[in-house]
């Protein structure tokens, strides 16, 4: 039975060098210096009342405007840097949304805010970002959801002109964070794989020029990709194969894949039942290049992307696959099947062999939420990075750096002698030419797995295990799935260049 689902519509975002008349009007004020900016409505908002809020200018800090004052809100923006800047965008929407009434006038939900005039393009990504993500919720309800801003407007004296392409760039990557949510908290007595690939098809659809083909299991079947059928065997809902193409041959050619479970019992090797229901956010990997390369299209930057999402269900029944099972995937490599719970892997070996073979890449990058080890080693809110070289993961570290999304780089590359000295051979099985779940560290393990499939293209692989999902409201993120690495991939395709 389909339930609806009612994410939170993102606000619009414009600069204009004009107010408007009605509108709600905030101003910023900075920590090291807790007065208004720019300095035009410091006569309504005295040092008295400073004193009397306690006003300090620290990143996220919201406090009404004076009564009688045409200020509705004073916003604290730090010290100034980026994440400064989403804080305070994300707390501002937030506090204004609290306010707007279910029968309120209608201009109640088109927010302004005084920018200063010395802001610079970096600034205004940051505060767009946290604008139009830090409002957002995913609720399924039978009732008309709680209203919120449906624009914002940035009032700038000057270069209104200059700073709009950064503002609408920044608006383009906050929807592929906003699609990237949506599609991982949907439920999954919704979400099976025939949706998944639907949705993608439908957004594609939305931007211009990307063509999407779904394959169905008699295809796959047809072709040999037994990592995703066998995955995908233990559900009456069959797997798909999603591709999504934008740009012409000839250009620099970034492939993107992403793991796209969409819910994940563990299968026999079954999970415990504390933290299951969490798994209907398993394809948050596939969320974020679905989100990407809708948003790449929306840029055009001169670069080719393709993108892949293995799409199945991971469950429990009798035709189910079975540690010990011997998989044969596309291109005819073959696995040794330990564990039914390391099934992303089992997917995007598929899926990054499928583009070695038929795509000619210049860079294989796949993202997925695929081990608990990289929640350990990292925590919640920073991604595991693993990269074939020091160049490819320049680009990926550079990239979240652009987008506010935090990478650490795990070991396993050539220059990490002592690594593959370790753990090679371990990936080699007794039976096949590599086992699922070599001994080691549970996310290198994986990263060498993966690495078996590419045949030396340049490729990265990121492990969003932990910040694909939050337990709790933070800067621009809110509680749920984050959208993790739908930024990142969009900042690295667009620079990507030979």
């Amino acid at each position: 039975m389909s339930v609806p689902a009612v994410p939170t519509a993102l606000p619009e975002v414009e600069v204009s060098s004009t107010a408007r008349r009605a509108a709600p009007l905030a101003v910023l004020c900075r920590a090291a210096d807790p007065a208004p900016i720019p300095a035009t409505r410091a006569d309504e908002l005295s040092g008295e009342w400073m004193t009397a809020v306690a006003l300090t200018g620290k990143a996220g800090e919201i406090q009404p405007g004076p009564a009688g004052s045409a200020v509705r809100w004073v916003a604290g923006v730090g010290d100034g840097s980026h994440g400064d800047w989403r804080t305070a965008g994300a707390a501002l929407i937030r506090a204004h949304n609290g306010r707007i009434a279910d029968d309120g006038p209608a201009a109640e939900r088109n927010l302004q805010v005084e920018l200063p005039p010395d802001i610079g393009a970096d600034e205004v990504a940051g505060l767009v970002w946290g604008l139009r993500l830090g409002g957002y919720s995913f609720v399924v309800t039978g009732e008309a959801g709680k209203p919120g801003a449906r624009s914002v407007r940035l009032v700038v004296s000057e270069r209104a002109g200059e700073l709009t392409e950064a503002a609408r760039r920044a608006a383009v990557l906050a929807g592929a964070t906003g699609l990237a949510r949506d599609l991982a908290n949907t439920p999954s007595n919704v979400k099976d794989p025939a949706w998944l690939a639907r949705t993608a098809t439908r957004t594609a659809g939305r931007a211009p020029g990307v063509d999407a083909t779904v394959r169905d299991h008699h295809w796959l079947a047809e072709h040999g990709f037994g990592g995703i059928l066998a995955v995908g065997g233990g559900s009456t809902r069959p797997p798909r194969f999603v591709q999504l193409s934008w740009g012409k041959r000839g250009r620099p050619h970034v492939v993107l894949v992403g793991k796209g479970i969409t819910f994940d019992t563990g299968g026999i090797s079954i999970k415990p039942a504390d933290g299951m229901h969490l798994m209907r956010t398993d394809m948050s990997g596939g969320a974020a290049v679905i989100g990407a390369v809708e948003a790449i299209a929306n840029l055009a930057p001169d670069v080719r992307v393709t993108g892949l999402i293995p799409c199945a269900e991971n469950h429990v029944s009798g035709s189910a696959y079975r540690p010990g099972d011997v998989v044969r995937h596309y291109g005819g490599r073959t696995t040794e099947v330990t564990n039914t719970d390391a099934e992303g892997r089992m997917v995007m070996a598929d899926a990054i062999a499928f583009a070695v073979r038929n795509l000619a890449p210049d860079l294989i990058v796949d993202v997925a939420t695929l081990t608990g080890a990289m929640k350990v080693s990292l925590g919640l809110r920073t991604g595991g990075l693993f990269a074939s070289a020091d160049d490819v993961a320049d680009l990926v570290l550079a990239a979240g750096e652009r987008a506010g999304e935090r990478w650490w780089r795990m070991p396993l590359s050539s220059d990490a002698a002592s690594v593959d000295d370790e753990f090679a051979e371990a990936v080699r099985s007794d039976i096949a030419d590599v086992r699922q779940c070599p001994p080691g560290p549970g996310g290198i393990a994986a990263a060498m797995f993966l690495r078996e499939f590419t045949e030396g293209v340049p490729w990265a692989h990121l492990d969003i295990a932990g910040p694909a999902r939050a337990e709790r409201t933070y800067d621009e993120v809110t509680a749920g799935a984050t959208g993790f690495a739908a930024r990142t991939l969009v900042e690295l395709v667009t620079g990507f260049a030979r």
